[in-house]
């Protein structure tokens, strides 16, 4: 890894972006690397909750523009070669092409795909790509000194990283449009006050505030968390309550006979900690991924 740091200690897995000299801002490789991590977190059991950080003073400043405007030129940038051109031979582009795609939307989609619990441990700056990548984070801490913008307007392009989705799911549309239309940096509490964080923390606090909270998170059931996750995630989709029903049924149904759901009450009634057998890499229940079939399509 060129761009990002992973450690794992007490089942958490922290992934630092770590391009300090550039506050760590998003390129291709990062975008590459960051997608590998969560493949592996995915894969690996004894990983039971994520926390994504920067190093040094920033989280991330966002694109690196260090190529001028030819960062956005998909046609002409060198890492996008490889995916080949989606200009048609009549001249007509294949909006559906590989290399039509934004990096920063394709961590995104991955992040929101994951099966475990992921906090953003916003140390610093965090513009653009370096906003837009946490919106499908479950939780989002904040540093006091953190500045934040979606600046996307002022540079002469649009929102990026799925955030025209999570955005205005997450703090509505009014506060979601005056941001991304003022293109404005904002600071920690103006991000607390519009709902786009959990809290706000003195910088030496927030890494063991993240990692507290992880903790939390990581006593659950792996195989219900990462039902829970998805669930909720893909909820927010839905056009009737009926959806919701429908797949909690599965859920309680398949899971009311597993081993984790016995530990899990024994636990309760004897007042000590649960030691949950089941694993995400080999006992999700058969209906999963249940939105790729078509009776949810």
């Amino acid at each position: 890894m060129e761009t990002i740091l992973t450690d794992i200690e007490n089942s958490i897995l922290t992934i630092t972006l770590n391009r300090p000299d550039k506050l760590n801002a998003f390129n291709a490789k990062m975008a590459t690397e960051l997608l590998a991590a969560f493949d592996r977190a995915d894969s690996d059991d004894d990983v039971r909750a994520i926390i994504v950080t920067g190093a040094g003073r920033g989280f991330c400043a966002g694109a690196d523009l260090s190529g001028g405007s030819a960062t956005f030129d998909f046609e002409n940038r060198p890492d996008k070669a490889a995916l080949g051109s989606p200009i048609r031979p009549d001249g007509t582009v294949d909006y559906g092409h590989e290399a039509v795609r934004d990096h920063a939307g394709r961590v995104s989609m991955r992040i929101h795909d994951l099966l475990k619990p992921v906090i953003g441990a916003i140390n610093g700056a965090a513009v653009g790509a370096g906003i837009t990548m946490t919106l499908a984070m479950d939780v989002r801490l904040v540093s006091e000194n953190a500045k934040i913008g979606f600046p996307f307007v002022r540079r002469g392009i649009v929102p990026e990283g799925t955030s025209s989705y999570f955005l205005p799911r997450l703090v509505g549309i009014s506060q979601a449009m005056e941001w991304c239309a003022t293109g404005r940096v904002f600071d920690a509490q103006e991000a607390l006050a519009g709902g786009l964080v959990r809290s706000v923390h003195a910088p030496d606090d927030l890494l063991p505030s993240a990692r507290k909270l992880a903790a939390e998170m990581a006593e659950g059931a792996p195989v219900a968390m990462a039902l829970t996750r998805q669930m909720m995630w893909r909820g927010l989709g839905y056009s009737s309550p009926m959806e919701a029903h429908r797949i909690e049924s599965r859920g309680v149904y398949t899971r009311g006979q597993t081993a984790d759901v016995k530990e899990g009450v024994d636990a309760f009634l004897e007042k000590r900690a649960a030691s949950f057998p089941d694993k995400v890499s080999k006992d999700m229940p058969d209906y999963f991924p249940w939105w790729t079939s078509p009776e949810f399509g």
